[in-house]
């Protein structure tokens, strides 16, 4: 049920935007049939390992050919750079049927909507687990400190980190640049940034609003200490709720 929440969500983001794509039919079965059949929580858990034929992205996500064993489907992710060739390690998954898709004019007869996947080795050196972005771009560069200019009575990220608890369950004003941003979440947005204060810590904001990457704004929320939202969305620091201020 929690990669059910993931997945349900990233089917949000597929179909936030005006080019939206059309699903004639919804299916919340598992993966059931690709690389063999499996039912309820084992499905959900079930692990694939793929090998990428093709792909095609948009701005906002990416479709993939893929082929474990003898079998080839389709799977979408959230925007991530992926190559042809590459094997790729991911769980779950929610099918949908006769999935209509604008940008490309064609339609997707069986596609899988999946969260939680990974590269299975990461590319030729590059450091980390190989965990494919979401909601980022390569191009945004952290922010130097000097060209944050915060409003009045808002407080830095590395202030907040230095006194967690002084701030905890209180409103607090922070402005800063957007890294990355993981659109409509369990109903919600959250975006990352960072102010150059703190060696380029992500700062975590849940909210109702949206902003461009690479936008340097204001925000006003509650800070909450060891949050748990379930579905592996754990924060020992986060600032919830928060509305844009400039």
């Amino acid at each position: 049920m929690k990669n059910l929440l993931i997945i349900s969500s990233l089917a949000l983001i597929l179909f936030g935007c005006e080019s939206k794509p059309k699903v004639v039919e919804i299916s919340e079965v598992n993966m059931e049939g690709v690389g063999g059949s499996s039912q309820g929580n084992e499905a959900a858990n079930a692990t694939h390992q793929v090998i990428v034929e093709e792909t095609l992205s948009t701005d906002k996500y990416t479709y993939l050919n893929v082929g474990e064993g003898d079998k080839t489907f389709w799977i979408a992710i959230p925007l991530s750079e992926v190559s042809v060739g590459e094997t790729l390690v991911f769980r779950g998954g929610l099918m949908k049927k006769n999935f209509q898709s604008r940008e490309f004019n064609r339609v997707f007869e069986t596609l899988y909507l999946v969260s939680d996947i990974q590269r299975a080795t990461p590319p030729s050196g590059a450091m980390g687990s190989g965990t494919l972005p979401q909601g980022s771009h390569p191009d945004i560069t952290p922010p130097d400190a000097s060209a944050i200019s915060p409003v009045q009575g808002a407080i830095t990220i590395a202030t907040l980190l230095k006194d967690k608890a002084k701030y905890d369950g209180k409103k607090v004003k922070i402005t800063g640049k957007c890294m990355k941003i993981n659109p409509m979440i369990m109903n919600r947005n959250w975006i990352h940034i960072q102010d150059g204060t703190a060696d380029n810590h992500d700062l975590t904001i849940t909210s109702q609003e949206s902003i461009p990457l690479g936008h340097v704004v204001t925000f006003e929320g509650t800070v909450s200490l060891n949050k748990d939202f379930g579905a592996g969305y754990r924060y020992d620091l986060i600032i919830e709720d928060a509305v844009i201020l400039r």
